[in-house]
């Protein structure tokens, strides 16, 4: 079934915060299957829009809405900020918050692959230190397994 533009835009509206209509709910209010409805929301998510899941909180949003939000309030003043966080249901702190974690992005990867070459590392050498003390046990249980035999075949030569 073909829905008009209008009647598209006019739903996805209502899945925008701080309305943030359930999926299920509007299917049953527009008559509209909940499987179109979160095609037209990944359709219009891809196209760059706001729209997070609507039994989640702004804490639980996903990196991608943060993102998004970030950018959208990256241009606002102060006024507008306030105006836009209340028509998204966050506060401008939250926005600052995300802000400054999608900053500390690019560091954190510097910093995390740092990281990951020191335990490597770290990782390669008890590896090497396990493998020595493991040649270690089999020459030392291999010792032990030949004097059991030279024991035994002592046994049988002299009783």
């Amino acid at each position: 079934m073909a829905y008009s533009p209008e009647r598209k835009a006019a739903v996805l509206a209502k899945m925008l915060p701080p309305n943030s209509t359930p999926l299920n709910r509007l299917a049953v209010e527009e008559g509209i299957s909940r499987a179109t409805l979160a095609k037209w929301r990944a359709e219009a998510r891809a196209k760059g829009k706001l729209l997070p899941e609507a039994d989640a909180n702004v804490e639980g949003w996903t990196s991608s809405d943060k993102l998004a939000a970030v950018i959208e309030a990256a241009a606002l003043n102060e006024a507008e900020l306030g105006d836009y966080c209340r028509r998204r249901g966050t506060y401008p702190e939250q926005i600052a918050i995300w802000r400054e974690a999608c900053e500390m992005a690019n560091d954190w990867d510097r910093t995390a692959s740092a990281r990951i070459v020191r335990e490597t590392k770290d990782d390669r050498k008890r590896i090497k230190d396990l493998e020595r003390e493991l040649a270690r046990k089999e020459k030392a249980l291999a010792e032990a397994a030949a004097l059991l035999v030279l024991r035994k075949k002592a046994a049988a030569i002299w009783g």
